[in-house]
């Protein structure tokens, strides 16, 4: 009896011990199974589908990955990630170091903080097409090209004409670079009429007064007069290239006066059109009104033109992530030691050398953390540049993610090639989600 008293003993707890493990096994079983099922089969499933043709019929080895570095529009991907990957997270990191940082010296630093972290509440989706409607050419759709096109204004000045062109078989032709020069010369003492057309009336500034009184004023003997005039009478008659009664001047336009292919006098048309080039010396000039006349407005800014649209996205991103970065870090700042900043203070070292040599470099794990997180996040962003970009464009934006669902499911319909890019994806992925890995486990110890 007392050599089985502790086998009898064991007994009850290997028995407590399986069932704690079955109990344990039956929570953590349906967490496995959906693992396997989420994760573990579509990664196995899509390396086996990446040695497969489109059809899914042929084995092609390693043909499909050999593509990806053959396809323009690939490799555009591919440069457009490297993009991604290298400035993105940067601007973000320190975009969040210095927010967090100024924070600590803002009375209300929460609101604060709760503002820059509420893009974060806010969906991909609905963000892109946000910044979709914000990056509009249309600066009367389009806030930042308002915006743009208002500070431009407010420095050039625009022109009342840009859709004016001169009437035909009436003296006047246009010259290269868009002005409108007379195809016949004058000489001191002449009067000439100007007309165009293509000037909506409701777009004739309000100032503008008939022009026939224009025609009754004699140039004196140093001058030339004339008038520019809108040839169009409002509903119907007048006679083309005569200055009728209901006819307005066109007021505003630059005149100049030219000899030998220099200028030799400038006017301003009045009210009624009418303009005076002085001081002219005996001889034969041409009368010529510069493009700048009839430029088009200025349209602002092309944001999602081929040039602009990834950095244009990528101001969408930050938007969205700065908030987030700000807060980790702010919360590493807040875990830095007290004692070594005042002591740094107390030694004379100013704020500047404080952030510089003690701030940063006690903050290096968390940044480290933070910056890891995001090159992630970028390697796998897709709503924004598939929203964002519009379809003329949309390969000049591509990324990996964007570029994969376009093969497979956006009119490429070859599954195989997007299944390598996608294991092309996780090979660039996984090292950075190890790296952070180690260190969360680093920082427990």
């Amino acid at each position: 009896m007392a050599v089985n008293a502790p086998a009898a003993a064991a007994n009850p707890r290997r028995r407590a011990q399986r069932r704690r493990r079955a109990i344990a096994i039956a929570f953590v079983l349906p967490a496995l199974l959906l693992l396997g099922a989420l994760v573990v089969y579509p990664v196995l499933f899509s390396i086996g589908r990446s040695l497969f043709d489109a059809t899914g019929d042929r084995f092609v080895g390693g043909e499909n990955y050999a593509e990806i570095f053959r396809d323009p529009a690939t490799l555009k991907a591919i440069r457009n990630s490297t993009i991604w990957v290298v400035v993105a997270p940067v601007l973000l990191t320190g975009l969040g170091l210095v927010l967090a940082v100024l924070t600590e010296k803002v009375r209300w630093a929460t609101a604060f903080k709760l503002l820059l972290f509420l893009p974060m509440a806010v969906s991909f989706l609905a963000a892109g097409i946000i910044f979709r409607l914000a990056y509009e050419q249309d600066p009367d759709r389009g806030v930042l090209n308002a915006m743009v096109v208002s500070v431009h204004d407010s420095f050039t000045g625009n022109s009342a004409y840009p859709t004016a062109r001169a009437r035909e078989d009436q003296g006047l032709a246009e010259e290269p670079g868009g002005s409108y020069g007379t195809t016949g010369t004058v000489t001191p003492g002449e009067s000439i009429s100007l007309g165009f057309v293509g000037v909506a009336p409701d777009a004739v500034p309000p100032e503008a007064t008939p022009a026939q009184g224009a025609t009754r004023t004699q140039a004196a003997a140093d001058e030339v007069r004339g008038v520019v005039y809108l040839d169009f009478t409002p509903g119907g008659g007048g006679k083309p290239g005569t200055v009728d009664p209901k006819e307005n001047g066109l007021p505003g336009m630059t005149v100049e006066a030219l000899r030998d292919g220099k200028v030799a006098a400038t006017a301003t048309t009045g009210p009624d059109g009418s303009f005076n080039l002085k001081g002219l010396a005996g001889g034969s000039y041409t009368v010529r009104l510069p493009a700048d006349n009839f430029a088009a407005p200025y349209e602002g800014v092309s944001w999602l033109g081929p040039a602009l649209v990834t950095p244009a996205i990528i101001g969408a991103y930050l938007w969205i992530w700065t908030g987030f970065a700000m807060v980790l870090i702010g919360a590493g700042l807040a875990a830095l030691p007290r004692e070594a900043l005042e002591a740094a203070r107390m030694d004379g070292a100013n704020e500047w050398q404080i952030f510089r040599k003690i701030t940063v470099p006690l903050l290096a794990p968390v940044l480290t953390v933070v910056f890891v997180t995001l090159v992630i996040n970028v390697m796998k962003v897709f709503d924004l540049v598939y929203i964002i970009a519009p379809g003329p464009v949309q390969e000049e934006a591509n990324v990996l993610a964007t570029q994969m669902w376009l093969v497979s499911f956006g009119g490429g319909n070859n599954q195989g090639l997007g299944s390598a890019l996608s294991v092309l994806l996780l090979l660039l992925v996984v090292p950075a989600m190890i790296f952070n890995v180690r260190r969360f486990r680093g920082s427990r110890k």
